[in-house]
């Protein structure tokens, strides 16, 4: 089970309780209103315009990718499209197979039932859901023992909807179950601004061009944390300055804040100076890295170095952590001579 961000952390990807409430409002309702992924959008509006021609439910959808991509929107435009009702779980909260048959049994026809983090599902459950996703069916085991009997429940058609971040912990009978699969990416700088700009619209918040380019260069390609940084930054636009959001102001208050103009906070950037001012950029291992910056080596590891790997600022190498030539330009920092045998690893 992977780690918890902190949810103090600005630019974490999981949600906090501030981000629930503001993201119902920001949330799109229809595929048209919805920002970004592109081709999961296409693909997903011709799933749900046939079967609305066809009278029927939409086929089972699963949606892999990172926190704050999204996942949860597309799971309610689905109901919204397909004009049905919408039931929400996750994964956890699923850990017995009576859970999941009292949910499905409650199921309206042509509702839809959204199940996030679903490879945290018991595996009992998962197997109920093999049946009930094909066949509309579930056996109920009445009593224990040699005189358990199984009562075969029917169930209404209805449409699941699964999401997760970790699509590699989903067992194959249960991938191959889904009629679409969807794989969400990270955004780009252009739609994150975007994105920045509908929210401050939403929000009744003034930012121009060059003010919602700079948040969005901060986001980390989230725009779940596109509009975290875009409140933070009204805040400070409204205590501070005039109330416009203009690239200055939006630098000015992120800086106070601490994330940096590659959208680093100050986690990443720990992690960053151990490696390169106490271990002359590696190789490192994992636990040693964790106790330099004095956290837990889960936090350092899928917490922190994910967003570092992609970044191209820090490779994960058989003999341990090691800091790429981006990661010393990044922090102004002139690299040690390396050994020879060393050489040419990370020239780019």
């Amino acid at each position: 089970m992977s780690r918890e961000e902190p949810a103090e952390r600005l630019v974490g990807a999981a949600p906090d309780s501030e981000d629930a409430a503001v993201e119902a409002a920001l949330r799109p309702r229809s595929l048209g209103e919805f920002i970004g992924q592109e081709r999961v959008r296409e693909q997903l509006d011709l799933v749900l315009r046939a079967a609305r021609a066809r009278g029927a439910t939409a086929d089972h959808v699963l949606l892999s990718g990172a926190p704050g991509l999204g996942k949860t929107t597309l799971a309610m435009i689905v109901a919204t499209e397909m004009g049905a009702p919408i039931r929400i779980t996750s994964g956890p909260a699923v850990q017995h197979a009576g859970d999941l048959a009292s949910i499905l049994s409650s199921l309206q026809e042509g509702e839809v039932l959204f199940l996030d983090e679903i490879h945290r599902m018991a595996r009992p459950a998962e197997e109920m859901l093999y049946m009930a996703m094909e066949d509309f069916r579930v056996d109920v085991i009445v009593g224990k023992g040699p005189g358990a009997t199984a009562i075969p429940l029917e169930l209404p058609p209805f449409t699941l909807v699964g999401a997760t971040t970790r699509a590699g912990l989903l067992p194959p009978p249960l991938r191959d179950r889904f009629g679409f699969t969807g794989h969400m990416e990270h955004y780009g700088r252009d739609e994150l601004e975007r994105v920045i700009h509908r929210s401050a619209a939403l929000l009744d918040v003034s930012v121009d061009r060059a003010g919602a380019a700079e948040i969005a260069g901060r986001s980390r390609g989230t725009p779940r944390i596109a509009n975290r940084l875009l409140r933070r930054v009204r805040d400070y636009a409204q205590v501070r300055a005039d109330g416009v959001i203009t690239a200055p102001v939006a630098a000015r208050a992120l800086e106070v804040y601490e994330v940096d103009e590659r959208g680093l906070d100050r986690l990443d950037r720990a992690v960053l100076g151990a490696l390169l001012k106490l271990f002359g950029g590696g190789p490192v291992g994992l636990s040693t890295l964790a106790v330099a910056v004095g956290e837990e080596r889960e936090t350092v590891e899928e917490v922190a170095e994910p967003f570092l790997v992609r970044e191209g600022l820090l490779a994960r190498t058989p003999r341990g952590r090691v800091a790429t030539p981006a990661a010393w330009r990044h922090l102004g920092l002139e690299p040690p001579e390396r050994p020879q045998a060393q050489a040419g690893l990370f020239d780019t």
